[in-house]
């Protein structure tokens, strides 16, 4: 664990040049949140791990992503049929991101930029290359928990919440307002 005035002393002493990364990589990442209504984590993640550790990167991210979150779930409309439809998938991500810190601890090292890149590029990839798949009813049972658990424990290792969730709710055939929700 990091002792507390370690990271009072890395917030004090960030530099201009970071500072202006941080301030920079938000303006960029709420504005691609602006348009398309997420990303914020993923692009936020990927700029500032050009800098610091993941886990330090991390930080940033709690208020503004859950501000974000928060306001959209709030507003989107379609709160109750997504809670109804998710609630499995939902679950197994809190129980795989628990699983997941405590099995790879909370500060797992330098390996996790690493693992961030990884997942990055395959949601880039996986959005790029792979065909639009279709998940039938009849699999939502049984493949929104096992999509929860892995994204969980991707979420743990890179602080991004994206493979395998998005392209899961991409397949489920969500109208707009309902993804972003």
């Amino acid at each position: 664990a990091v002792p507390m005035n370690a990271l009072i002393e890395f917030y004090q002493n960030l530099g201009w040049a970071l500072t202006a990364l941080v301030v920079g990589t938000f303006l960029l990442a709420g504005a691609v949140k602006g348009v398309i209504g997420l990303g914020l984590p993923t692009v936020a993640m990927g700029l500032l791990g050009l800098a610091m550790l993941p886990a330090q990167a991390e930080a940033f991210l709690i208020i503004p992503s859950t501000v974000t979150n928060v306001w959209q779930l709030a507003n989107g409309g379609h709160l109750r049929g997504l809670l109804q439809r998710l609630w499995p998938m939902l679950l197994m991500i809190a129980v795989g991101t628990g699983l997941g810190s405590w099995w790879l601890g909370i500060n797992a090292g330098p390996w996790m930029t690493h693992a961030l890149g990884a997942a990055l590029c395959v949601y880039a990839l996986s959005g790029l290359l792979l065909p639009a798949f279709k998940v039938p009813a009849s699999a939502e049972r049984w493949l929104g928990p096992l999509c929860g658990g892995l994204t969980g424990i991707v979420t743990s290792a890179t602080g991004v919440f994206v493979i395998p969730a998005v392209p899961y709710l991409q397949a489920l055939g969500l109208q707009r307002d309902q993804l972003v929700q």
